[in-house]
């Protein structure tokens, strides 16, 4: 899969742009607060049909426009297809087009243009909440699995609700009666959700682990395992046996639910464990340790996307590079000279030349 151009008006920074992209790397520079992130979150938007660093749509049209348009020409899988979206200011809706026909959802757009984003945050992420770790497993599979994204959108809106009825019910102690309903559904979704985690996360081991063997000379194994309610001694198996192990845990948390107002019971808090050498990263890994293995998931990431889809994904580099020594730099260059890459820094000297560059200052090229 490949970027041929990308043209942007009224988006972040950007009041207009448009560049063609190199087949390989594409090194963009500039200064802090110039608007190279904003490229890579344009790119994210077209894939996923959400931005990276906000909910709020509103805050991805330029100040004082009244709307935003992106739009590309892609090629992937042989053909060359354009993809558009329009975000305006006020309610109106957004609006997303495939090769000039408009779409009724983002699911539409699902497997046009795949991305694996890798961004200083998740330098960290196997230390940070487990959140974080929740959404690097839900991204990939949302854009490899239609049928997850939609499992996850609907689980999101039934344990809000079920929350709501929780919190209300001394005032509206008749909401209750919704609960039995409401477990039943989410125990449904909820088991989809965990058993393609927990598959996808073996995947993941496997590749992240040749990489990360790789990266520390052979010194270091790198394990994942999935944690979810206890009553699912197997997350991995098939979605019926886990459907009904949490019905199990939703009926042993009921009266604790209520008591507390909360949902306790559910795939909403899960978690996956990184190990190096059998010794958990999160509590003992170094810094330059979680790095390397936190670098190593991204890459397995891209194979994975490879593999599942026949074509490499765009891999998107926000400003990591910087962030690690010479020696990991090396390392991660070699591995991504295959498919298109994005690669965003301040200094062009600290990256050897290779591909396309392209500097960016105050939202345009110079």
């Amino acid at each position: 899969m490949r970027i041929l151009d990308l043209s942007l008006n009224g988006f972040r920074n950007y009041e207009a742009f448009q560049c063609a992209f190199d087949p390989g790397v594409n090194l963009i520079v500039g200064e802090n607060a110039q608007g190279k992130t904003n490229l890579l979150e344009a790119v994210c938007y077209l894939s996923r049909g959400a931005a990276f660093r906000t909910r709020r749509e509103a805050e991805l049209i330029r100040f004082g426009a009244d709307f935003a348009e992106l739009s590309a020409r892609v090629e992937s899988y042989g053909r060359e297809q354009s993809l558009r979206a329009v975000m305006f200011s006020g309610r109106r809706p957004r609006q997303l087009f495939l090769s000039g026909v408009k779409k009724s959802s983002r699911e539409e757009l699902d497997g046009v243009l795949n991305t694996v984003l890798f961004c200083p945050e998740d330098l960290s992420v196997l230390k940070s909440g487990a959140a974080e770790r929740r959404r690097l497993l839900d991204d990939a599979l949302c854009q490899l699995r239609p049928k997850y994204a939609r499992a996850l959108e609907e689980y999101k809106r039934l344990l809000a609700q079920k929350a709501a009825v929780l919190r209300e019910r001394q005032e509206r102690p008749d909401m209750l009666e919704l609960i039995p309903d409401y477990n039943e559904r989410m125990a449904q979704t909820g088991a989809i959700l965990i058993t393609t985690r927990a598959r996808y996360l073996r995947q993941l081991e496997e590749r992240a682990a040749a990489h990360h063997l790789a990266f520390s000379g052979a010194r270091e194994q790198l394990s994942l395992g999935y944690q979810t309610v206890s009553t699912v001694t197997d997350p991995a198996a098939p979605a019926m046996e886990v459907y009904e192990r949490l019905k199990e845990h939703q009926q042993s948390h009921y009266r604790a639910e209520l008591e507390s107002m909360q949902c306790l019971s559910g795939p909403h808090k899960d978690d996956f464990e990184a190990r190096l050498n059998g010794i958990p990263v999160k509590a003992f890994a170094s810094q330059g340790q979680t790095r390397t293995a936190a670098i190593s998931l991204k890459l397995a990431e891209r194979d994975l996307f490879e593999a599942d889809t026949g074509e490499l994904p765009v891999l998107l580099l926000d400003d990591v590079l910087s962030e690690l020594d010479p020696g990991r730099q090396d390392f991660v260059l070699n591995r991504i000279r295959n498919g298109q890459v994005f690669i965003t820094c301040c200094e062009q000297d600290k990256i050897s030349e290779i591909g396309k560059t392209i500097h960016i200052e105050n939202g345009a090229v110079i």
